[in-house]
């Protein structure tokens, strides 16, 4: 239900805490890919934490401060995207993604990114996207080149993870810059 086609076999949906079992079994299956890039992989290790990890979002959409869909291939649960961070009064939000190997090569986060920009930009007015990445995460870097992003800056040491330092990259995306793509998510 509410599914946004991203291919023949692919879509993009909501992700609610009702799906913490099969949210688990695919974080699991991509914590490898995940871990290091996005915190609370590390933290959704059963199914409390992988319930309260989707609580958390369900909690961010009713405020209106963010929001988690799921990436669904053929039935199965392979990826997501994500406003970390969603501000309609400065409109400033911010974009993450994260995928297990199932997910990656085939375009759908490119696809997912492109309608989630659509939609903070054609529908809810956003001003700024924001994308943060680890300076070792080449596949985040690339997406956010393919969206025509620009890189602000690169906060040096700035994340810690298993007590090593990584410089992190803050990209952004002006509305105006905005070459409109597919209809918001």
């Amino acid at each position: 239900m509410y599914a946004i086609p991203l291919t023949e076999n692919a879509e993009l949906r909501m992700l609610e805490p009702w799906q913490d079992t099969e949210f688990l079994a695919h974080i699991d299956r991509a914590r490898a890919n995940t871990d290091p890039w996005i915190p609370w992989a590390s933290r959704s290790t059963d199914l409390e934490s992988a319930r309260a990890t989707l609580q958390n979002y369900a909690d961010k959409q009713a405020a209106d401060s963010g929001r988690i869909y799921g990436i669904w291939r053929d039935g199965t649960l392979i990826g997501g995207v994500m406003f970390v961070r969603f501000d309609a009064e400065t409109g400033n939000c911010e974009i993450g993604v994260w995928a297990e190997p199932a997910g990656e090569g085939h375009g759908l986060i490119s696809a997912s990114v492109r309608h989630l920009i659509a939609y903070a930009f054609g529908e809810r007015g956003m001003h700024r996207v924001e994308w943060w990445n680890s300076a070792g995460n080449t596949r985040s870097r690339a997406v956010a080149r393919r969206m025509g992003m620009h890189l602000d800056a690169t906060l040096r040491e700035q994340s810690l993870y298993k007590g090593v330092r990584h410089d992190m990259e803050v990209w952004s995306l002006l509305a105006h810059e905005w070459r409109g793509e597919p209809n918001a998510a």
